[in-house]
């Protein structure tokens, strides 16, 4: 089970946040994937593409922030952050 919580920031702010929570039977990562595509779809953002930088934040931190270079299209916030509140 993972439990995350996706923020949108800008100007240093929270503006909009959502939390998903995977209970499914399925390994690791397709629980993240899948985690970050319903909260992306909640708060109607697209789907960030992670980067190196971004793995090694996950992994040493469960949490990592994705900018516009994690972004095909223009976005209009600075940065989207995931953070792991839960796992087991």
């Amino acid at each position: 089970m993972i439990r995350l919580w996706g923020k949108i920031i800008k100007n240093h702010k929270i503006i909009l946040h959502e939390e998903y929570c995977c209970n499914e039977n399925i390994d690791y990562q397709l629980q993240l994937k899948k985690c970050i595509t319903e909260i992306c779809s909640k708060l109607d953002i697209q789907k960030p593409y992670f980067l190196q930088k971004n793995l090694e934040e996950y992994n040493n931190y469960k949490k990592t922030s994705f900018t516009q270079e994690n972004f095909i299209e223009e976005i209009d916030f600075d940065s989207f952050e995931i953070v792991v509140l839960e796992e087991k």
